[in-house]
């Protein structure tokens, strides 16, 4: 079995560095065939000189790989048409990740009883949460939170992509990773996150099969910066966009578009969330619900949006 560990990056030449070093001591268990493919996604930093020197410290180890099409499926896309590995496994450029990370997230991908594997995200650090911020409720917002327990289990939900593995053959059977969703240029009406989970969903939806294993562990880092109201609320009313856009145009009933229908109960929906919310007086409860309002909002903005034609990649041969 060959492993190609595609992270894409863009303008995080520190914390890639810090990266690269935790996948260089990356230990099997057992000798093993295995690359990581850095795409540098059109970067205006030294990334391209940070990739070259681990490149020329780990020769046949590392590679570079440049991608001019900004978004991060673009550069996804490319690492996975460019992967010399059977076995497919994603990271962020903001992490670190245990010596064995590699080895234990595609241990068991190397036949075809699992599809793909998702490992445990934690944080890098220790975070002390302002007293408006649920943790537990916020905590996939803020770092990709991903921990179900210490044991080996079938997933049901999608993995995300700063910890998970697919074999190549996946890519080939369902497609790549859809162009119109994840980070993107502003100048672009792209989705800002949910390319990966949206990949998992496909593969559940078609039969495929994906394990989760707490072994495989990586820690994300957390900027102070990210802790901030308005960052949550952003991504809330992104979520509630990519909660339509993920699904699809679903049937008409009676001929008559959906949206006639679900509108007036979302809106009805979004009316007792802001009684809910400007009611309650303890300020994680509060927050929590001024968040659910706009989850609302951006379900409704995005099925108000007038339908446009979405160029998304779905094959990984150009």
């Amino acid at each position: 079995m060959k492993i190609t560990v595609i992270l894409c990056t863009y303008n995080r030449c520190q914390s890639l560095a810090k990266a690269l070093d935790s996948l260089a001591a990356q230990t099997f268990y057992e000798p093993a065939e295995w690359e990581v493919l850095v795409v540098d996604n059109n970067s205006s930093d030294q990334t391209r000189e940070v990739v070259e020197d681990f490149c020329g410290r780990y020769p046949g180890r590392f590679r570079y790989l440049f991608e001019p099409q900004q978004g991060k499926s673009y550069a996804l896309n490319s690492g996975i048409r460019e992967a010399r590995g059977d076995v497919l496994a994603f990271t962020d450029d903001d992490v670190t990740l245990q010596p064995t990370w590699l080895q234990n997230l595609t241990a068991h991908l190397k036949d075809g009883h699992w599809a793909g594997a998702g490992g445990r995200t934690r944080p890098a650090s220790v975070i002390t949460p302002p007293r408006w911020l649920t943790l537990s409720t916020h905590a996939g917002m803020l770092y990709a939170h991903f921990d179900l327990g210490d044991q080996p289990l079938q997933l049901d939900r999608p993995p995300y992509g700063a910890n998970m593995a697919f074999r190549k053959e996946m890519f080939e059977k369902h497609g790549a990773f859809r162009t119109d969703l994840g980070p993107g240029p502003p100048s672009r009406p792209i989705h800002r996150f949910g390319e990966d989970t949206e990949f998992g969903y496909r593969l559940f939806a078609a039969g495929e099969r994906l394990r989760y294993e707490p072994s495989a562990e990586v820690y994300h880092a957390v900027p102070k910066e990210r802790i901030r109201k308005e960052q949550f609320l952003a991504s809330s009313f992104e979520l509630g966009r990519y909660s339509i856009v993920q699904g699809g145009r679903r049937p008409d009933i009676w001929g008559i578009s959906r949206k006639y229908f679900s509108v007036p109960y979302k809106l009805g929906v979004m009316l007792l969330q802001t009684l809910q919310w400007t009611m309650t007086w303890n300020p994680r409860r509060r927050f929590d619900r001024r968040c659910l309002v706009w989850k609302s909002a951006g379900y409704l903005a995005e099925t108000l949006r007038p339908s446009v034609e979405k160029k998304s990649e779905v094959s990984i041969v150009r």
